[in-house]
């Protein structure tokens, strides 16, 4: 089985939900090789050049928009045709069927995912393979051109299976894609629910709170960091005007807002761990940052107005190289503050408390089906005593064992789902005999799916 998603990109996130859906396909299966496709054409995780992303961000973000879609369509196009289909066609060779999934894969930005996703849903079309999708999110500001690729990959024939992470994207998907004839979606847990099954904990955590001197240990709390220009370019991506006017992310506001806060938290007696998901232009942020951020300054030279607890300190993690690198590091922690999502994910898969900094719908969504609405807050706004005192809530608090078991078991339950459906689609291919996939050579024999 094949997937299609962007499981190399350089934020990490995508390859963790990547490696989580393969591995709980595999398990769903009996067994069967199921291996993704990256999109965008990588083989591997590698850390990108962060100034030219950054620059390239920048040189976007000053194009008129109308402009923009109209010079990253030409570009993308002929990327499409000269090397992405080829990289799936190749890769597809003796697959069984294909899902494209997990991640926010069904968004507008510039035409990057239509363009990429089209081409592909294209090479699959070709040949014959039945195809799902699972787990994505959707967005509900596509362009005009961009619903109508989405709607040629997803509404030209039927799908084998048709599901989104969260009810803001099966509302988008039902609005831009069930008109044009696409089955209907169903909503279903994120990939990255499963993390805690498939990837090892890391250094003992609050379970583990004491010691054996009976000393309570440091408190860890990961503050992933998150370049203000890639907030502010996605929120003028997909928010439109209406963001807009809500006021742009100001990048020396949120700069020094990151560094109150570490400050403060370790005012608290915390050990504030800075990381980030891997982004290239969220490390580069991070370097250019972290000797500001990490210096010690003295109790009287905060005046967040909460009271000082104790000495803590503040440090850099060293930069992750592959999704297990991230897991392990946000299962350590304590309490996660993150705007991005799938450091909040694996963190709650873990049953470490999290605090989401809202700048997109889908974070305000997975909290709310996480039963945390609460604390997911709009960070910048906030002050650091107000990010404090909600910290400490979140560690009062902890995660409640009991619903974080059950959602995992629906995840678990909605992929044996997925794999049910994809057998029987499959199941034609396979009685011609056809060669699978030299990876892929367990066959899946599944029940008629529910």
């Amino acid at each position: 089985m094949a997937l299609l998603n962007v499981k190399y990109s350089p934020n990490l996130g995508d390859g963790l939900l990547a490696e989580c859906l393969e591995r709980e396909l595999a398990h769903a299966l009996g067994g069967a090789d199921v291996y993704s496709i990256d999109i965008a054409g990588r083989h591997g995780w590698s850390a990108a050049s962060a100034g030219r992303r950054r620059r390239m961000l920048a040189m976007l973000e000053a194009v008129p928009p109308a402009l923009r879609r109209v010079m990253a369509g030409v570009a993308l196009m002929a990327l499409s045709r000269l090397a992405l289909r080829r990289h799936v066609a190749r890769a597809l060779h003796g697959a069984d069927a294909v899902v494209i999934g997990g991640g926010n894969l069904l968004t507008d930005a510039d035409l990057n995912f239509p363009i990429k996703l089209r081409g592909a849903a294209a090479e699959v079309a070709r040949r014959g393979l039945p195809m799902a999708v699972h787990a994505v999110g959707a967005s509900a500001h596509w362009s005009p051109r961009g619903r109508a690729l989405f709607a040629r990959a997803l509404a030209r024939r039927p799908l084998a299976h048709a599901a989104v992470r969260d009810e803001a994207s099966r509302l988008a998907w039902a609005g831009q894609l069930e008109t044009r004839g696409a089955v209907a979606a169903e909503v279903v847990g994120d990939p990255g629910l499963l993390a805690s099954l498939h990837y090892p904990r890391g250094p003992s955590t609050a379970a583990d709170a004491v010691v054996a001197s009976n000393a309570p240990r440091e408190r860890r709390v990961g503050l992933c960091i998150t370049d203000p220009l890639a907030l502010r370019y996605h929120v003028g991506q997909h928010h439109g005007a209406a963001a807009q006017a809500a006021g742009a992310v100001q990048d020396a506001a949120v700069i020094d807002w990151y560094g109150a806060l570490a400050t403060a938290l370790a005012q608290q007696g915390l050990h504030v761990i800075l990381f980030t998901n891997g982004s290239p232009e969220d490390r580069a942020c991070l370097a250019r940052n972290a000797p500001r951020w990490t210096a010690e300054r003295a109790a009287a030279d905060w005046r967040g107005g909460v009271a000082h607890q104790g000495q803590g300190r503040v440090s850099m993690a060293a930069p992750f190289a592959t999704p297990a690198d991230l897991a392990g590091f946000v299962a350590g922690c304590d309490l996660v503050i993150a705007h991005r999502m799938h450091a909040c994910i694996a963190a709650h898969s873990f049953a470490v408390p999290t605090i989401g900094l809202t700048w997109d719908d889908k974070l305000v969504s997975f909290f709310a089906l996480a039963g945390r609405a609460a604390y997911a807050v709009d960070g910048p706004a906030m002050t650091a005593t107000a990010m404090v005192n909600l910290a400490h809530a979140a560690l009062a608090e902890g995660v409640d064992r009991a619903a974080l078991a059950s959602l995992i078991s629906r995840t678990r339950a909605d992929v044996a789902r997925l794999a049910r459906r994809l057998a029987h689609a499959a199941q034609p291919r396979l009685a011609k005999g056809q060669t699978p996939h030299p990876r892929a050579t367990a066959s899946a024999t599944a029940a008629v799916p529910a």
